[in-house]
C-alpha cells in the first residue's frame, strides 16, 4: 500500500516502459495504446442496441406476464432495473477509459494481483451460461432455417437423442462454431459487426411488429389484460424480486464494462452512448415483444413469445429465411460482446503467457456446453427467479467492493504499473498477492445475498440478492479496510502519483 511510486507515463503512449511479469501481464491485458482507441459515442450506443437486441430480451416480459404482470406492469419492471444497473455500469467504466485496462487488471486494484482471479472467474462462469444459452438459441434459429429449406430436415438424421433430434444439435454445434471463428477475429471485427447489427435488428423487428398488428387487425387480447396485481399492495412483493432479476440480467457487464471501455476516446463519449442505449433499448425491444405475442395470439389462437417458434409457422421459404437471419445476427451480436469478451480475458487473467484471449473464448465455449443451456432455457420462471437472480447476488457483493474501493478509497486513482507487479502496492504484502479483505468482504456478501434461498425466514433478503450483496460487500470491506490501513481512512490524503 506504501510503496514508493516510480515514473509513470499516460496510458497510450508508445514509449511507456512496461512490466512484463509474465504471471501478470500479455499484450492483451495490456493498456490499450492510443492507436486502438477507436469506439466513438455511436459504437458504445450501437454495442447496447446490439446486446439488448436479443431474444432472452424479446421474451424477459413473457416470464413477467406469466408471474401475473400485465404488459404496462412488467415494462415498468424491465425499465426500472435497467436504470438502477446502469449505475453501477458507469461507475465502473471510468477505469477502463481512464487507464486503458480491462476488467480483470481493474480488479487487481481491489483484490490483489492475484486474488483478482476470484472475482474474475465468478464472472467468467455466468457469462459461460449466458454463452451457452445464446448459443442453443441462435442453434435453433439455424434449425428452423435448414427445416424451411428442407422439410425432411429435422428427422434427417434420426429420432431425438436426449429429448433433441440430432439435427437440432448440429445446428447448435454449427452455431457455437461460428461464435468461436469471429472470436479469433478479435476486438475491431466485433466492433464493425455491433455498428451494423444494431440497426439491422431493429427495422426488422419493427417490421415484424408492423405485420403482427395488421394481420391481427389491432393489438391483441393481451393489452387489454388487467393482470393480477391490480393494487400496489399486491403488486410490490412480485416487484421487488422481478426488478432483482432484471438487474441481474445486465450484473455481468455492470463488472466488466472496462474490456469495452478501454477503447473509448472519452469518459464523455462511453458514458452518452451507454446512457442513450441501455435503459431505452432494453425496454422498447421487450414491449416489441409483447406487442407481437399479443397479436400471434389473435393469428394463432395462442401467444407465441419465442420468435423462432413463430417464425417457424410461416409458410414463405424467403420470410422465413431472412427472419432467421435476423435471429442469428442478433444472436451473435448479443453473444460474442457480453459473454465471450469478458470471460476470454477472464480466463486469460490466470495465466497470461500461456492463455491468450483467443484461447480464453475457446476456454468458454467448452464449458457453456457442459452447462446444458437447453435446461437454463426449459423453464422461463426458473431462468429469471433462480438463474437471475441468484447470480445477481454474487455479482453484486463483486460490484461493491469495486466501486468501493476505486470510487471511495482511492477516488479514482490507481497507479497502473503496479496493477502488473506482484511485490507492488497491489500485492498488499502477501505472497499470495491477494487482499483477503476484498475476498472477505465478497464471501459476506454472497452469503447474506443468498442466506434467504436456504433459510424461509430471511426468503425476502434473497428477492432483494443484488441490493444486499453490493451493500453488504461494500460496507464490510470499507469498514475492514479503514481498519487495517489507516491511510485508507476519510481525511486522509490520496495517493494521486499516477503519471
Amino acid at each position: 500500500m506504501s510503496e514508493p511510486a516510480t515514473p509513470y507515463r499516460v496510458p497510450g503512449r508508445e514509449d511507456e516502459a512496461t512490466p512484463k511479469d509474465g504471471a501478470l501481464y500479455s499484450e492483451d491485458l495490456a493498456p490499450t495504446p492510443a492507436s486502438k482507441r477507436t469506439w466513438t459515442t455511436y459504437s458504445y450506443a450501437a454495442l447496447w442496441v446490439s446486446m439488448a437486441h436479443c431474444i432472452p430480451t424479446y421474451m424477459l416480459a413473457s416470464g413477467l406476464i406469466g408471474t401475473g404482470m400485465n404488459w404496462w406492469q412488467a415494462l415498468v419492471t424491465i425499465l426500472v432495473g435497467n436504470c438502477i444497473v446502469l449505475v453501477p455500469i458507469l461507475l465502473n467504466s471510468h477505469p477502463g477509459t481512464r487507464y486503458g485496462i480491462p476488467f480483470p487488471v481493474f480488479a487487481r486494484a481491489s483484490y490483489g494481483v492475484f486474488g483478482a482471479n476470484v472475482p474474475a472467474l465468478m464472472r467468467a462462469l455466468v457469462a459461460c451460461g449466458w454463452f451457452g444459452i445464446n448459443c442453443w438459441i441462435g442453434g435453433e434459429a439455424l434449425h428452423t432455417f435448414f427445416g424451411s429449406l428442407f422439410p425432411a430436415w429435422p428427422t434427417l438424421l434420426g429420432p431425438q437423442v436426449f429429448g433433441h433430434f440430432p439435427t437440432e444439435w448440429l445446428s447448435f454445434a454449427l452455431f457455437w462454431g461460428i461464435n468461436i471463428l469471429i472470436v479469433y477475429r478479435g476486438m475491431e471485427l466485433l466492433r464493425k459487426v455491433e455498428n451494423w447489427a444494431a440497426p439491422y435488428v431493429l427495422v426488422m423487428t419493427a417490421l415484424l411488429v408492423v405485420w403482427a398488428v395488421v394481420r391481427a387487425k389491432g393489438l391483441g387480447k393481451l393489452m387489454t389484460d388487467p393482470g393480477k396485481f391490480p393494487t400496489f399492495d399486491t403488486f410490490w412483493p412480485v416487484f421487488v424480486p422481478s426488478v432483482t432479476a432484471m438487474i441481474g440480467f445486465w450484473a455481468t457487464l455492470s463488472l466488466n464494462m472496462p474490456d469495452f471501455t478501454r477503447y473509448g476516446r472519452s469518459q464523455k463519449e462511453q458514458t452518452l452512448g451507454q446512457v442513450v442505449a441501455l435503459p431505452t433499448t432494453m425496454t422498447l425491444f421487450s414491449a416489441m415483444g409483447v406487442l407481437i405475442t399479443s397479436a400471434s395470439s389473435e393469428i394463432y389462437g395462442e401467444p407465441i413469445w419465442d420468435p423462432v417458434q413463430l417464425v417457424g409457422r410461416f409458410k414463405s421459404r424467403i420470410i422465413v429465411a431472412i427472419a432467421m437471419f435476423t435471429v442469428v445476427v442478433a444472436t451473435i451480436g448479443v453473444n460474442i460482446a457480453a459473454n465471450v469478451v469478458s470471460p476470454a480475458n477472464d480466463f486469460a487473467n490466470i495465466a497470461p503467457k500461456y492463455i491468450s484471449f483467443r484461447t480464453g473464448g475457446l476456454i468458454t465455449g467448452v464449458i457453456a456446453i457442459f452447462m446444458k443451456p437447453w435446461k437454463l432455457l426449459a423453464d422461463p420462471s426458473g431462468y429469471i427467479f433462480t438463474w437471475l437472480v441468484g447470480y445477481s447476488g454474487g455479482l453484486g457483493a463483486i460490484a461493491g467492493v469495486l466501486i468501493a474501493d476505486y470510487w471511495v478509497l482511492r477516488r479514482g486513482f490507481l497507479f497502473v504499473p503496479h496493477l502488473y507487479e506482484r511485490n507492488g502496492r497491489y500485492g498488499y504484502n502477501s505472497p499470495l498477492g491477494t487482499n483477503f479483505i476484498a475476498v472477505g468482504a465478497t464471501v459476506v456478501g454472497c452469503a447474506l445475498a443468498w442466506v434467504g434461498a436456504f433459510v424461509k425466514t430471511f426468503r425476502v433478503v434473497y428477492d432483494y440478492a443484488w441490493f444486499v450483496g453490493l451493500f453488504g460487500a461494500a460496507i464490510v470491506y470499507l469498514g475492514l479496510m479503514w481498519l487495517v490501513y489507516p491511510e485508507c481512512r476519510p481525511g486522509r490524503p490520496v495517493d494521486t502519483r499516477t503519471e
